[in-house]
């Protein structure tokens, strides 16, 4: 994964916007209990960028698990899209509402099934509405996009097994994107049925600690708070979080600042905790 241009600015994609090879998706999500009193579909067609077809992460992802969010396999993720008009070879800008929370995620797999150049738009939506830029409503229908999924590197997904070993013996560092009160097991999970607390040996650097107006912070405060949280830049890293989207966040962070053996436990909490057999570290106990 390249670390060149991670973000553009919302200046660049109003000028960019109608590039030929230039292509942005809407990658907005709610947060989990957020979909019981919103329409996450229906804000979309209210307002999103000119030309912008919706990149859905909860319609892309394998339905053939009840775990949330799970990476699609290769060939149905082409499909959809070649039909949503998504070309692997231009250059796709992804945004979300502002707060950093899935743009990161839409990044993270357009990567890893071989678009050749993705960015995230600094500032997501609420930048672009902030700079008074042009909005479109409604459905947007593109002619068929030009997309064969390949996966370069199938490691950087980590199974429950692979992440069970490195927290027995060590070998990486898994860093738990969740906040500190769910990491210490002071809360209930979001998603019901999940136990509290953390997978053995695991570091906390929340997510939005990492964010300011829906873009990283500078690259100093982005070290001094892994560094903080006791995190290695130069060893190995798996990320995790609750259902493996903001996960993705620490790793565009840790991206960002050239650290490379940087991989995602897609299973995250919502597979750790929702199971008997596994190992747990809960504080509050």
């Amino acid at each position: 994964m390249t670390t060149r241009s991670l973000f553009v600015t919302a200046e660049w994609l109003a000028e960019h916007i109608t590039d030929e090879n230039v292509q942005v998706l809407d990658a907005r999500m709610l947060p989990p209990g957020q979909e019981l009193t919103r329409d996450v579909t229906a804000e979309y067609l209210a307002a999103h960028l000119p030309g912008a077809p919706f990149f859905n992460i909860e319609a892309l992802s394998d339905h053939s698990t009840a775990l949330p969010h799970m990476l699609p396999r290769a060939e149905a993720f082409a499909v959809a899209m070649r039909e949503l008009g998504v070309s692997a070879d231009k250059h796709l800008v992804v945004y979300d509402e502002g707060n950093l929370f899935s743009a990161p995620r839409a990044w993270w797999m357009l990567n890893y099934f071989g678009a050749e150049q993705v960015s995230i738009l600094a500032g997501g939506l609420a930048g672009w509405k902030k700079a008074n830029l042009p909005l479109e409503s409604g459905e947007v229908s593109l002619t068929e996009g030009d997309f064969d999924a390949k996966v370069t590197d199938g490691d950087r997904v980590k199974r429950v097994t692979d992440v069970l070993l490195v927290s027995h013996e060590g070998g990486a560092q898994i860093i738990d994107a969740r906040a500190a009160n769910r990491f210490h097991g002071e809360v209930d999970e979001p998603r019901p049925g999940l136990h509290r607390g953390r997978i053995p040996g695991s570091l906390n650097v929340p997510w939005n600690s990492l964010v300011s107006e829906g873009q990283l912070k500078p690259a100093a405060e982005l070290r001094a708070i892994f560094d903080r949280q006791g995190v290695d830049l130069a060893q190995p890293v798996i990320a995790s979080c609750g259902s493996g989207v903001t996960a993705v966040v620490v790793i565009l962070a840790l991206t960002s600042l050239g650290a490379k053996e940087v991989t995602l436990y897609d299973g995250s909490w919502g597979e750790w905790g929702s199971r008997n057999d596994l190992p747990i570290v809960n504080d509050s106990l």
